[in-house]
């Protein structure tokens, strides 16, 4: 599997006007499902007395297989938030797909100007400020990782720190106690072999996806 996704680096925002409805489009980088309510309830503060506010997101999701190694799956959601049904959060979701984007999370405020668009409308408005966000948007490529603990005396440091030194593995944390306690972000597509190699030296504690 492919340890790499298309993102966006930093928050953009979008906007579309039709018969006086406004449409403010916000996009946001996400890793995980945790960081889209305190984005959602931010915005709702922001725009207490907007009609709508409508998103949708997808976040790449590793799944692991019996053979040590992973798939890749995505986790997602659409919420119409009280729009007809469809025609908000799919349009929504629609674009962050059609960029092939993933790890995004993408909200759009509606201020209602007092004619009613009808679902076409609706549906075209929605996508349309969505896009222009993720337009607006600079992309990145980034690389799943997993967080790996390992446990070790100080006195195999030096062996630990020359295992490490390898591409796709970063020292995120170390602690010092009675052992060094170093946490680690191994991407998915060394970390079942790196695993490997900790296991057989008794250092692998224990591990925790990103």
């Amino acid at each position: 599997m492919t340890d790499k996704f298309t993102s966006i680096s930093s928050p953009s925002e979008g906007l579309f006007r039709d018969r006086g409805s406004r449409f403010i489009a916000y996009a946001w980088p996400v890793s995980a499902e945790e960081e889209v309510a305190p984005l959602l309830k931010a915005l709702e503060a922001e725009h207490h007395s907007a009609r709508h506010i409508c998103y949708a997101y997808r976040i790449p999701k590793p799944v692991p297989v019996p053979d040590g190694g992973w798939s890749l799956d995505s986790l997602w959601r659409a919420n119409d938030n009280g729009e007809p049904s469809g025609t908000a959060g799919r349009p929504i979701l629609g674009q962050i797909d059609s960029a092939g984007l993933s790890g995004v999370l993408v909200a759009v405020v509606r201020y209602f100007g007092g004619v009613l668009l009808g679902v076409p409308g609706l549906i075209n408005a929605y996508r349309s400020a969505a896009a222009d966000a993720l337009a607006k948007a600079t992309r990145t490529e980034k690389t799943l990782t997993e967080r790996i603990c390992i446990r070790f005396p100080y006195s195999e440091q030096p062996e630990v720190e020359k295992l490490l030194k390898r591409p796709g593995v970063a020292i995120a944390a170390r602690e010092f106690g009675e052992d060094c306690l170093f946490s680690l972000d191994a991407a998915l597509g060394v970390s079942p072999e790196l695993k490997n190699l900790l296991s057989a030296k008794n250092w692998l504690t224990l591990k925790e996806n990103r």
